[in-house]
């Protein structure tokens, strides 16, 4: 399978200019700086994934916020000071969110509505526009987190659209590109997108919830009073998910019996892995962690074993997350292990 270069070893900056505590340009300015770029930098990692949310970068009318932009060139500037790489991802767009707290959200709507999709391009147009200069140092996500499976043929459509314009301005930056139920692993069988050097399939690895969500307050029905550890068998866990109440949907074809570890992840991986190497494309994880009210050495363990994984089949990677958002490691109980997690690396 093909290597995404330069983007191996990377960490999100959530919370910065998406999912925000506030939308402020005093909360922008404060909470990723030059230092922060640099730390990670000197950590050993090799590239950043920015989420960023459309109304830090335009207005529901579509009219430009150059304070947003400003934000998103910084960090391209403070990157390349560093060695660094940077994708840009658009977390959330007018009219779509995976935000499982946005209750009201209609998660179908936006990819059926021409209207919607038109401002998604629109604004995509100008990021691509702004950017192009830089395709080996930026590359695109167009979308975080596609939820509903059922949308999955709408999406390939949209995305195929997304790269056709793309490619009119930017032939050479790197895209990528995920699949439904919230990018899981088992859907990159269904991208079916135009294809060339510079697509990249992406996923996100969170498995098993039970575990890497544990006490998760934005999780219906979760008893945020509930913790587990790792490894468990998948007999276990299921029973975890009954004692805990979350509504979660895990479900692997897959024995019962044997203790997870570096199997496990082997084996849901690997069908994405055929997928890639079918199709002569890299693969890639933009997100993967464990909340920070896990037990830390369970929580070293599930990074050691994910990690084996990802070197094994040769798949980039970007931790979920830098700092807050409940999986941060720059603070809280993380801290203690990140010494020895910067050792998996």
């Amino acid at each position: 399978m093909r290597i995404f270069e330069g983007f191996q070893k990377g960490v999100n900056l959530g919370g910065w200019i998406s999912q925000c505590s506030e939308y402020s340009e005093e909360h922008y300015d404060a909470f990723i700086t030059e230092e922060d770029i640099r730390n990670i930098a000197d950590l050993g990692f090799d590239h950043v994934r920015v989420p960023v949310d459309y109304n830090v970068l335009e207005d529901d009318l579509g009219s430009i916020r150059e304070g947003g932009f400003r934000h998103l060139e910084d960090c391209r500037r403070w990157c390349e000071k560093n060695g660094l790489n940077m994708i840009i991802d658009l977390h959330e767009c007018l009219g779509y969110s995976f935000d499982p707290l946005k209750k009201d959200m209609d998660r179908k709507r936006f990819f059926y509505d021409p209207d919607l999709q038109k401002v998604f391009l629109d604004l995509w147009r100008e990021i691509a526009e702004r950017f192009s200069p830089y395709p080996s140092q930026v590359a695109f996500e167009p979308l975080n987190e596609v939820v509903v499976f059922d949308v999955k043929d709408a999406w390939n459509d949209l995305a195929g659209r997304y790269i056709k314009m793309m490619r009119e301005i930017t032939p050479e930056s790197n895209i990528i590109i995920g699949g439904v139920c919230y990018n899981h692993v088992g859907t990159v069988k269904y991208i079916d997108v135009p294809l060339d050097a510079r697509i990249i399939y992406n996923f996100h690895c969170y498995d098993p919830h039970i575990f890497t969500h544990q006490g998760a307050y934005w999780v219906d029905g979760m008893d945020q009073s509930f913790r587990t550890g790792y490894p468990k068998t998948l007999k276990e866990y299921e029973n975890d998910l009954t004692l805990s109440g979350a509504d979660l949907s895990d479900t692997y074809d897959l024995p019962e019996d044997i203790i997870i570890g570096e199997w496990f992840f082997e084996s849901i991986f690997e069908p994405a892995v055929l997928k890639a190497e079918e199709d002569d494309v890299p693969l890639y994880c933009g997100e993967y962690g464990v909340i920070d009210l896990a037990d830390n050495e369970d929580k070293l363990r599930w990074l050691q074993d994910i990690h084996q994984v990802f070197l094994r089949f040769g798949i980039g990677h970007a931790l979920w997350n830098y700092k807050e958002k409940d999986f941060g490691f720059t603070g809280g109980r993380f801290s203690d292990i990140r010494d020895r997690f910067m050792k998996l690396l």
